[in-house]
């Protein structure tokens, strides 16, 4: 498990780049494939990730182990809080254990919906346009359903705001 987390966040860190979906039909087909998922939230509880569809999603791969994840993720929380009135809403979607990623939620006090995909999450990744596997993965959704952007490695306030503040 620990040679698995530390090629994660390897790839994560060598990898770091920005990208926008090819073309149109693609980022409607990644989207799609987020949007029919369903994956378990802290209290193990289903939670369809269609709930939040009409909003703009910042959907975020994660894993506690994943010192780049672990930097951003305030920013997040400040940013949910921001724009949370204006239609914005993170998914934190972790690659990691539940009960690790409900402890490191209790104490970063995240206040957006966190889901625990495993493996599963990964495959979501994938269709968004995470060729390499790696973590931290960000996906900006439209209110139409459509991915904007996407960033793999670790993303600056900055960075994130320019790619969904349009779209509010």
């Amino acid at each position: 498990m620990l040679a698995v987390a530390a090629g994660f966040l390897l790839r994560g860190q060598l990898m770091s780049s920005n990208t926008q979906p090819g073309d149109a039909a693609a980022a409607a087909k990644g989207a799609e494939v987020i949007f029919a998922a369903s994956l378990p939230d802290l209290q193990d509880e289903s939670q369809a990730i269609s709930q939040w569809r009409g909003n703009v999603v910042v959907v975020n791969f994660w894993a506690t182990w994943c010192e780049p994840c672990r930097k951003e993720i305030p920013e997040f929380i400040e940013l949910q809080e921001k724009f949370r009135d204006k239609g914005l809403v993170f998914v934190g979607i972790a690659v990691d254990q539940k009960e690790k990623v409900a402890a490191f939620s209790k104490e970063m006090g995240i206040n957006y919906p966190v889901l625990v995909g495993d493996m599963k999450a990964m495959t979501l990744a994938e269709a968004a346009g995470n060729r390499q596997g790696a973590l931290p993965f960000t996906v900006v959704i439209d209110r139409n359903g459509k991915i904007t952007g996407t960033k793999l490695g670790r993303l600056s306030r900055d960075n994130l705001e320019s790619m969904f503040q349009p779209l509010l």
